[in-house]
């Protein structure tokens, strides 16, 4: 005879059981209802998937700075969505000269390529000011205040720079060789998409070698293990974390000029604060401290942002589906910390670690 004890029970569990299932029920329905409409063909859903995976690997670059913070000192810079904003807003003024000169029509690659050089030194100066002059001053004290902090300089640097440069949008200038399409299979793929895509793949590459296979990654790996083991190898700290900074920094005003690329318009004092968000909810989805979670995070973010309210949305008869992408982004957030808190790669914490 089954018994009810009451002390195993737990309501909180029971309530979010049945949202879980509620959840499963919506997004089976919403995709049964879509798929079997045939509303949407096949190659409009790759056209989908192609531009997901484009939007998500910048998402991807960004996620890259939140996991590598959090990595060493297990916290989340929440004002690095502004030093994305950094590098972005301060290399469109030399995008706009560079067009002014001829020089982005004549040798659009190499313009490109010193953008993201210049974007990722201006970001990576300020996140290295940021550690050195918001954070470093705070190490070793409760975790809030350094949370705390970090959402007062994201308001300090918003309002910097637009006192620096206004608060006018601005806008990338259009670069003639990235339009166009070239058509696989009977599917037509922007240009654009496949550059902004393996770009952002080959800095992504970039940092895994440089974690994975040099000194320097092994001192941060060394410095993520365990502090104090590391300074008595002699490894210098303070530097680590600085580099580290720096590292995230670069990316991220990377990030900026190929998010400039991909989607010209939009350029002010405000624009890290969504993608910054975004690829925080990228990093934690793929599991927050993990380098290959918070690229695979990323990467599942833009595919679910860009087929998630055609596929279950639209079918659910949610009229503006297309308009609710923001929408789906910060429920997969909610979803993670529901179904695996832990994200795709990540490890459970132990107490002493988290």
């Amino acid at each position: 005879m089954f018994k009810f004890n009451s002390e195993d029970f737990s309501w909180v569990d029971f309530i979010i059981d049945v949202l879980r299932i509620a959840i499963i029920v919506l997004v089976l329905v919403g995709s049964w209802n879509t798929l079997s409409s045939g509303r949407i063909t096949f190659e409009q859903w790759v056209s989908l998937f192609i531009a997901g995976l484009s939007q998500g690997s910048i998402y991807a670059l960004i996620a890259l700075g939140y996991t590598l913070v959090y990595g060493i000192l297990l916290m989340i810079n929440f004002a690095h969505g502004e030093v994305f904003m950094a590098g972005a807003f301060t290399t469109v003024f030399l995008a706009e000269a560079m067009n002014r000169v001829g020089f982005l029509d004549a040798s659009p690659f190499l313009a490109i390529i010193i953008m993201i050089i210049f974007a990722g030194l201006v970001s990576m100066t300020v996140a290295i000011l940021l550690e050195r002059i918001a954070y470093r001053p705070l190490r070793g004290s409760p975790r809030l205040v350094p949370l705390i902090t970090a959402i007062g300089a994201s308001f300090f640097l918003q309002y910097t720079f637009r006192g620096f440069y206004g608060s006018n949008f601005k806008s990338y200038p259009q670069i003639d060789a990235l339009q166009g399409t070239f058509e696989i299979g009977g599917i037509n793929i922007p240009i654009v998409q496949v550059f902004v895509f393996f770009s952002a793949l080959t800095l992504m590459f970039g940092l895994y070698l440089l974690v994975e296979r040099t000194r320097i990654g092994k001192a941060m790996r060394a410095v993520s293990e365990n502090k104090e083991v590391a300074k008595l190898m002699g490894i210098n700290i303070d530097f680590v974390i600085m580099l580290t900074f720096g590292i995230g920094g670069f990316l991220a005003g990377a990030a900026g000029v190929i998010n400039g690329v991909f989607r010209p318009q939009g350029v002010n004092f405000f624009m890290g604060f969504i993608p910054g968000i975004k690829a925080f909810t990228a990093a934690v989805l793929g599991g927050i401290g993990n380098i290959p979670g918070a690229m695979l995070g990323g990467l599942f973010l833009g595919v679910i942002e860009a087929i998630g309210p055609n596929l279950v949305l639209a079918g659910l008869g949610i009229p503006g589906a297309n308009q609710l992408k923001d929408v789906i982004a910060f429920t997969m957030l909610v979803l993670v910390l529901i179904f695996r808190p832990q994200g795709i790669l990540g490890e459970r914490l132990s107490e002493t670690k988290a």
